[in-house]
C-alpha cells in the first residue's frame, strides 16, 4: 500500500469543477488512484495567478474538494490517523488536506485555525517565492522565517499540523528546526548530492529531518531526479542514498505527479510516468529493500509521523 505525501490533484478538482463536471475523483479513479495508494496528500496550490486572492482562492479549492470527495463513496477526507485507518479497513482512500504554500493564510495566525477547522493538516510554508512565512528556494534573498513565520510554526505544533519544508530555502529550514522540536517532514524532495537542483536536500538536510524522526518524501519530478536521464532507477537511486544516509525509516514517498496539469512541461521520469507505473516501483524497490524496509518507505514511515504530529 501507498501513502502519497503530495498530490497537486485540488488543482485539477478545481478545474475540472470550473468547467462544470462533478465527480472528478470517481471518474479519474483507475488514472490516479490504482494501484495501491491507500492514502495520500491533497495539497492546494495557490499559482501564481492566484496569489493575489490566496484566501479566496484556497477556500475556493477546499470547497471544490470536499464536493468531490462527497460525490463518491470510494474517498474520505481525514483528520487523524485512526481516520485514516478506518477510512483503509473500511475500503477507502484516506485523503489528507495540505496547503502547499502558507498564501491562503496571509497574515492572520486565526486563517491558520480556520483552515485546521476544515481539515487541513499538512502545511508546507513556503511554496517557492516568498510569503508572509518566509522565502522559498528561488527568492533571490535567503531571509529564513519572519516573526509570523515563527509564529505559525508554533501554532501548527499546538494544533497538531505536519510542517513540510520541501519548497523553502535553507535559512528557513533551519529556522524550523531551530523553531519546533516536532518532526518535520519534506514531502516531495530528492538528494542533492545526486542532482543538484535547488529543490532537493542537502545531506545535512536529510539527516537533519531525521533526526528528528520525520521523513522525506522521494519526488518524481525529472528535473529532480537527473538532468540528463530521469529515469525509474534513479529515482529509486534517490531513495537507497537518502535511506544509506539517514536510515530506511526516514525516507517515503511524494510523486508530485503533474502530468494532468495545463502547462506541464511534457518530460516524465522514464518507466515512472504516472501511478500505474506504481508495481512496477515496488517492484525496483524489492530488489533493493526488504519487505519490511518497503512497507516502513512505502506506508507506514509517513504513517509513523502522523501519528505522533496529527494524533
Amino acid at each position: 500500500m501507498i501513502f502519497d505525501a503530495h498530490s497537486d490533484l485540488p488543482t485539477f478538482i478545481y478545474d475540472e469543477r470550473d468547467r462544470g463536471k462533478a465527480r472528478v475523483l470517481e471518474e479519474n479513479f483507475e488514472r490516479f488512484f490504482a494501484p495501491g495508494i491507500g492514502a495520500r496528500v491533497m495539497a492546494i496550490w495557490t499559482r501564481p495567478d492566484r496569489r493575489s486572492n490566496a484566501t479566496v482562492y484556497g477556500l475556493e479549492a477546499l470547497n471544490a474538494l470536499r464536493r468531490d470527495i462527497e460525490e463518491s463513496e470510494r474517498f474520505e477526507l481525514v483528520t487523524s490517523s485512526e481516520g485514516m485507518k478506518r477510512a483503509i479497513e473500511d475500503g477507502r482512500i484516506a485523503l489528507w488536506l495540505g496547503l502547499e504554500g502558507g498564501e491562503p493564510v496571509g497574515e492572520s495566525i486565526h486563517l491558520l485555525e480556520v483552515f485546521y477547522r476544515l481539515g487541513l493538516r499538512v502545511l508546507t510554508l513556503t511554496w517557492s517565492l516568498h510569503n508572509a512565512i518566509g522565502d522559498g528556494v528561488f527568492e533571490r534573498t535567503n531571509g529564513g522565517l519572519t516573526n509570523f513565520g515563527i509564529e505559525v510554526v508554533g501554532k501548527a505544533e499546538e494544533l497538531g499540523i505536519v510542517i513540510d519544508l520541501s519548497h523553502i530555502n535553507e535559512a528557513g529550514f533551519w529556522d524550523v528546526l531551530d523553531t519546533t522540536a516536532f518532526p518535520v517532514i519534506a514531502s516531495h524532495s530528492n538528494a542533492r548530492a545526486l542532482c543538484d537542483h535547488g529543490r532537493n536536500l542537502t545531506d545535512d538536510q536529510i539527516q537533519a529531518i531525521a533526526e528528528r524522526g520525520g521523513v522525506i518524501g522521494a519526488v518524481a519530478i525529472p528535473s529532480f531526479v537527473h538532468r540528463e536521464r530521469p529515469t525509474l532507477e534513479m529515482y529509486v537511486e534517490h531513495i537507497a542514498y537518502m535511506a544509506d544516509l539517514a536510515g530506511y525509516k526516514h525516507v517515503g514517498l511524494g510523486f508530485d505527479f503533474v502530468y494532468y496539469l495545463p502547462g506541464w512541461s511534457g518530460r516524465s521520469v522514464e518507466g515512472f510516468e504516472d501511478e500505474s507505473k506504481i508495481p512496477a516501483l515496488v517492484e525496483r524497490l524489492s530488489e533493493t529493500f526488504s519487505g519490511r524496509e518497503v512497507e516502513a518507505i512505502t506506508f507506514k514511515n509517513f504513517e509513523r509521523v502522523f501519528e505522533r504530529v496529527v494524533g
